[in-house]
């Protein structure tokens, strides 16, 4: 049985003999009518890995916000950082976009005063080839098994956090509007 552990609730086995997990010191005395080696073995490793990820990662205390907070604490969690996301996502969107936009004008006004030639057929001609790839691909929307897994406990995180999730919706949208 070496180096196998077992859970007997307060003691630990380390080797071959019971040892007070307190002192580390002191043996401790086998229930009469057991035998040592009749006590089961706790697999870790097979238990971790029917751990979500998050439980691993944050220990027990770590469930769902539900668990361990109230409503209002939850709404006012989820809303502020949903606002602040929802924010923070509308000024790199208005960014992107008017740089975008921009190109678009600045290629305009260089091809109308004749600093640059476009060739609108050869513009025209890949854009068709790039959408009938985008069909190709989009046609056989299978995911991967690790991407389904992770999506699964997106979902199931959401489920169990719902009146987070609900705060952080709304603060997102109130975010985008301010």
């Amino acid at each position: 049985m070496g180096g196998d552990s077992v859970s007997l609730g307060r003691p630990w086995v380390a080797g071959r003999g019971l040892w007070d997990s307190s002192s580390g010191t002191e043996p401790l005395q086998v229930p009469a009518g057991v035998k040592e080696d009749s006590f089961n073995v706790l697999d870790l490793a097979e238990y971790t890995k029917n751990r979500p990820w998050w439980r691993k990662v944050f220990a027990p205390s770590s469930g769902s916000s539900a668990e361990k907070y109230n409503v209002a604490t939850q709404l006012v969690i989820g809303g502020v950082t949903g606002w602040c996301t929802g924010f923070v996502f509308q000024k790199v969107g208005k960014l992107a976009a008017t740089a975008v936009g921009g190109g678009f004008f600045l290629l305009q006004i260089a091809n109308h005063t004749g600093y640059i030639k476009v060739d609108w057929k050869l513009v025209e001609r890949d854009v068709n080839k790039a959408k009938q790839q985008l069909k190709f691909h989009s046609s056989g929307n299978k995911m991967s098994p690790e991407v389904k897994s992770r999506v699964d406990e997106v979902i199931i995180f959401l489920k169990k956090n719902i009146i987070l999730t609900g705060g952080f919706a709304g603060g997102f949208l109130l975010g985008m509007a301010s």
